[in-house]
């Protein structure tokens, strides 16, 4: 499943730059490739690709439909790169750092349009739909997060609530419109009521709980992890004063001296900065922040788990189910 899946995202993207940017705009090819060959999971596709299969075992995979939401998640991330001026993407030099930030906008808009253009063209409703109103919840959900920036009031449930949006549905959606195109394909059923099939809605729940699990566990790595391990400097989402939930559960205990430590790094900058981002990730890891998190990351997966569990047995479930288990491997 894994090399179908490269396979086919590489396909699409060298279509993509024989097609629509060769004689267009190289540099903007160039950028999605360098994006793409620093490596990933590329958990998105296999996802899609998945959700297929558990409609029907015999249902094809679309790889084309699992290529276009790979390439959804990396106009996301370059555009995730200039809202956090980010220097690092995977270990390599973000898109941003290389060719400036009002390219790597104008490189992510692209993206977004064409393949919004190819699936358009070539999926019935409701997956435009779907689509079209996933990346209005990301967008929402990275505002959400930029005004909640260096709030140490922030709750859990709106840290739940941004992380839902921006990162949450975008898994969903993947879950979703794999699981539809194969029922529109298998059954013959279109239009907006085949949300409604119980495996459509199951498979979405799924993939909903797996991208919470998934970035409360990034976030953690955030904090517990080396460099080396998740591809850019520890502790960079408190660098960009991000509120996540170790801090949030760090906090809750009323600790004094985490929200003093807190509210000292995010009041320092130059030299005091670092030193006092050191501080605060020492006294994160020491206290009640990882376990408290941890069992956050086990409460999604078990939702996860259990949607898959109304699920008819198969391969494609059974899949699922292990590439769930992953979410509780950590880093340390």
């Amino acid at each position: 499943m894994i090399t179908t899946t490269q396979s086919a995202i590489r396909g699409v993207v060298e279509e993509f730059v024989r097609e629509e940017l060769s004689q267009e705009n190289a540099q903007i090819a160039g950028a999605v490739w360098a994006m793409l060959d620093a490596g990933g999971k590329e958990l998105r596709p296999r996802m899609t690709m998945l959700a297929a299969r558990a409609i029907s075992a015999q249902a094809v995979p679309d790889p084309i439909l699992a290529s276009y939401m790979e390439l959804i998640h990396v106009a996301t991330l370059i555009h995730d790169d200039v809202v956090d001026n980010a220097s690092l993407r995977r270990g390599r030099d973000s898109t941003n750092s290389v060719h400036g930030n009002r390219f790597s906008v104008l490189a992510g808009d692209y993206l977004f349009a064409w393949v919004f253009k190819k699936i358009t063209q070539a999926y019935d409703n409701p997956v435009p739909t779907i689509l079209a109103s996933m990346l209005s919840e990301i967008c929402n959900g990275e505002v959400k997060q930029l005004r909640a920036s260096g709030n140490l009031a922030l709750t859990r449930d709106e840290y739940f609530e941004i992380i839902a949006r921006k990162t949450a549905e975008l898994f969903a959606a993947c879950a979703e419109v794999g699981a539809i195109v194969a029922l529109q394909r298998t059954a013959g059923a279109s239009g907006p009521h085949v949300r409604d099939h119980p495996v459509v809605r199951a498979l979405r729940s799924y993939g909903w709980a797996f991208g919470m699990a998934f970035q409360v566990r990034d976030d953690l790595l955030d904090v517990v992890a080396s460099e080396s391990a998740i591809g850019k400097p520890a502790g960079s989402d408190l660098r960009e004063r991000k509120v996540t939930l170790p801090l949030i559960a760090a906090l809750e205990s009323g600790d004094a001296a985490i929200r003093e430590q807190a509210a000292r790094f995010f009041a320092a900058d130059g030299t005091a900065e670092q030193r006092e981002l050191e501080s605060l990730i020492a006294q994160l890891r020491g206290g009640p922040a990882v376990p408290q998190t941890k069992r956050a990351i086990s409460a999604f997966e078990e939702q996860a788990r259990s949607a898959l569990a109304t699920l008819p047995h198969s391969e494609a479930v059974a899949e699922l189910q292990a590439l769930t288990r992953t979410l509780s491997e950590y880093s340390s």
